[in-house]
């Protein structure tokens, strides 16, 4: 029963593989998009105005590609094996892969925020969207450093 339960471990391939896989698509959606953005952004360079909320939206879709491949990366390393990876990408317990994920969320939440800002349509909805994701982001903040105290 124990050798079953060690080699266990390698169930959370499966998520590694996803998350991989996820993350390739992803990748892939967004390279589809830059190529649409650039060409359109090309076809229309005389105009004086630029739309940048594309940008903003092809900014989103690369950040949560690299969640993706972060997370895919992080379960490998925790259950399966080290990888030759840059030392700020090393996940050393749970905790590190939790932080590194809030974090991203949070980048990925400002960006979502910086794209109701530009289309900016209702003041008072803008502020108490802001105001949400801040105390999400201050939640997870606050979550990551008592966490690190704990440790």
């Amino acid at each position: 029963m124990k050798r079953l339960l060690e080699k266990s471990k390698y169930f959370t391939l499966t998520a590694v593989f996803s998350m991989l896989l996820a993350s390739l698509m992803v990748f892939s959606l967004g390279i589809m998009k830059a190529v649409k953005i650039l060409g359109g952004f090309l076809s229309n360079f005389a105009e004086e105005s630029v739309d940048l909320i594309p940008f903003i939206e092809l900014m989103d879709i690369f950040l949560i590609a690299t969640v993706l491949l972060i997370f895919a990366l992080g379960i490998y390393e925790l259950f399966i094996g080290k990888l030759s990876l840059p030392e700020w990408l090393i996940i050393r317990n749970l905790h590190d892969l939790k932080v590194k994920l809030s974090s991203l969320v949070i980048m990925v939440m400002g960006i979502i925020f910086l794209k109701h800002l530009v289309e900016w349509q209702d003041p008072q909805g803008t502020f108490y969207f802001g105001l949400g994701m801040a105390v999400v982001s201050v939640a997870l903040i606050a979550f990551n450093y008592v966490g690190s105290k704990t440790e």
